[in-house]
């Protein structure tokens, strides 16, 4: 009689700690003060493009202070049929999207209002962006293969 025990299709589900990424924070900075310089480059008059940088070195300062002020949220992601949830709240279409090391949730709240974090390195390490990775691709359904024109 074997020792071993029953092999298990269930997975446990996904649960992280998605906190601020300081490093996208600076680069919404960067970003900001890039749009402004390519704003006083441009041919537009100087009465324009001087509040036009301004408005965009802001913007990208609110942004940055929202990712940073943003506080930790708690994502579980369940194997299966599970409803997700972030920070206790049901997450409706959850999509996640990877630009090289940045990952994206975008999933949409209760009143249809869609809702977005950005993982970087500095918040999602190598383990926690696997794990992510495998959640989601469990839920998604499998796409047909495309086409070929004949």
């Amino acid at each position: 009689m074997s020792n071993s025990r029953p092999w298990s299709n269930a997975s446990a589900p996904c649960r992280l700690e998605w906190g601020a990424s300081r490093l996208f924070a600076a680069s919404l900075l960067v970003l900001g003060v890039l749009a402004a310089m390519a704003v006083i480059g441009s041919d537009l008059p100087s009465l324009l493009s001087c509040p036009l940088a301004l408005v965009a070195i802001l913007h990208g300062v609110v942004l940055a202070r929202r990712e940073v002020h943003g506080g930790v949220r708690n994502v579980l992601i369940p194997h299966g049929d599970g409803e997700t949830s972030i920070d206790g709240r049901a997450a409706g279409g959850l999509e996640l999207h990877w630009r090289g090391p940045l990952g994206f949730l975008r999933w949409l709240d209760d009143r249809g209002r869609w809702h977005l974090l950005a993982g970087c390195p500095d918040n999602l390490d190598a383990d926690a962006r696997r794990e992510l990775r495998l959640a989601v691709a469990a839920r998604s359904p499998v796409r047909p293969p495309r086409s070929v024109a004949p």
